[in-house]
């Protein structure tokens, strides 16, 4: 019998898309699930596919079905689980047989993983997978951390099934180890920045402006044929056009206001941190759902304070106020990448990865979530810059920040004199302030830990370093 080109452990939902997709692009695939019914019922399913996936139901049997060396998907739980399965593996694996997290995993662990490895004949992928459940199915964006040689022996299968734009397929190679799930984690993070900035958008429309789910749809959907065509813009006004089966009301006023999240934006957030690069719009997110799930302590908050005294929202006559929120988003969401991007920079040097920004630009164009039309500008402007310090200072981009930075100055103050939360959209405008002026006030700062410890400062004159206790305390 014929080997598969490739294997494939865990048939979820995302597994199951996948590996159908794999077999649709006309690879052979070996297809395991612990639960041998699953497997089954997979096979059952696939219809005219079922000439390309090989069902096995041993582990054993699973590996002699695949062609050496061999490449082995394992889309499972993220975490432990993937340990487990690894070990489980080991056994029946030949040198040079490759193991695949294509999971949400912490790059971290990738990295451990990677590493525990180097000393046996076995090597390890880290593979961070975006598109949701469609993008699986029929092209999702793939962005892998591993070996060169690795990445050689998978190139094929990968390209087949990933996401072209424009014919152009939408996975690359980034780097060793934990390349890829380190910016499959920073793609999920500007994911969480984008989702809430829309959100504050939705908010200012919805509460400000009293437009009703169906007027706020047609206005995103306006929105989507200009600079702010992307797949979230997109997916925005369908929701928001949506109506409840039962009820017959807009589906999105059915829906409670708390929201989730899987780890990736809080990841993201933690890993700015340690690599010293601010990621406000990305933290305020983050910070953003976790309020949003604290519904109960909210609604008693409003009870004891009430909402703040505000100022009526300005009309909406010649629509200039929606022009201002359409450029306002647009310039939080450059702000959102821009952040993005200079993590990802700062963890190529940190890490060694040497990560090609153009690339990362390139393979989000399609297949993703944050996918949009100024991703083919990010693009070009790495490409003729890859070592820019931030993608705002590009010439591109520091024009359109400058063109769009007074609607978001406007929309902000409008927005908290009228008592409306804009904690992305406001960490934007205080982004761009702070980034763009060269004297800041953090002098005083180092003054006040100076007089705390003794630290030390820099001279602006740059003659010396005062060392001279003011006092003592706290070492801050």
């Amino acid at each position: 019998m014929e080997q598969a080109e490739i294997g494939l452990i865990g048939l979820g939902v995302m597994g199951s898309n996948l590996a159908l997709n794999i077999a649709e692009k006309g690879n052979k695939i070996a297809v395991f699930n612990r639960s041998p019914e699953a497997t089954k019922k997979f096979f059952a399913e696939a219809g005219a596919l079922q000439g390309q996936i090989i069902p096995c139901e041993t582990l054993e049997e699973f590996v002699a079905a695949i062609r050496p060396p061999r490449p082995i998907i394992i889309m499972i739980k993220a975490g432990e689980p993937v340990d487990q399965q690894m070990e489980l593996l080991k056994p029946y694996l030949d040198a040079g047989d490759i193991m695949i997290d294509a999971g949400n995993a912490n790059f971290r662990d990738t990295i451990r993983r990677f590493d525990s490895l180097k000393d046996s004949p076995l090597t390890f992928i880290g593979m961070g997978v975006s598109g949701g459940e469609e993008g699986a199915r029929h092209g999702p964006s793939i962005m892998v951390g591993g070996t060169e040689e690795s990445w050689k022996r998978v190139e094929k299968v990968l390209t087949s099934i990933s996401a072209k734009f424009n014919g152009d397929p939408c996975v690359a190679w980034l780097g060793n180890d934990g390349a890829g799930h380190f910016v499959k984690t920073i793609h999920n993070g500007i994911e969480y920045a984008d989702m809430q900035m829309i959100a504050e958008i939705y908010g200012i429309l919805r509460d400000g402006l009293k437009l009703s789910a169906s007027e706020i749809g047609q206005v995103f959907g306006r929105w989507n044929e200009g600079r702010l065509n992307s797949y979230l813009i997109e997916i925005t006004e369908k929701v928001l056009a949506a109506s409840d089966p039962v009820t017959g009301k807009p589906m999105v006023d059915m829906i409670l206001d708390a929201a989730g999240q899987k780890g990736t934006g809080k990841w993201s957030v933690i890993e700015a941190q340690n690599l010293g690069v601010a990621a406000t719009g990305i933290e305020a997110a983050v910070a953003g759902r976790i309020l949003s799930s604290q519904k109960a302590e909210r609604e008693a908050a409003e009870k004891i304070l009430g909402l703040p005294q505000t100022v009526p929202m300005p009309g909406t006559d010649g629509l200039s106020f929606l022009d201002d929120l359409e450029n306002a988003l647009l310039a939080a969401k450059i702000g959102a990448y821009a952040q993005g991007f200079a993590v990802m920079a700062a963890a190529s040097k940190e890490y060694g990865w040497n990560l090609p920004m153009p690339t990362i630009a390139r393979i989000w164009r399609a297949g993703c979530i944050i996918r949009s039309q100024f991703l083919d500008e990010i693009t070009s402007a790495f490409t003729k810059d890859p070592d820019t310090a931030n993608l705002i200072v590009t010439p591109a981009f520091s024009k359109l920040v400058q063109e769009t930075d007074g609607a978001l100055r406007r929309v902000v103050s409008t927005a908290v004199m009228s008592g409306l939360p804009v904690p992305a959209l406001s960490s934007a405008l205080a982004y761009f302030d702070s980034y763009r002026r060269g004297r800041g006030t953090a002098n005083l700062i180092q003054a006040q830990r100076d007089f705390f410890g003794a630290h030390g400062f820099d001279r602006v004159d740059g003659v010396d370093k005062h060392h001279g206790p003011w006092g003592s305390g706290l070492n801050s």
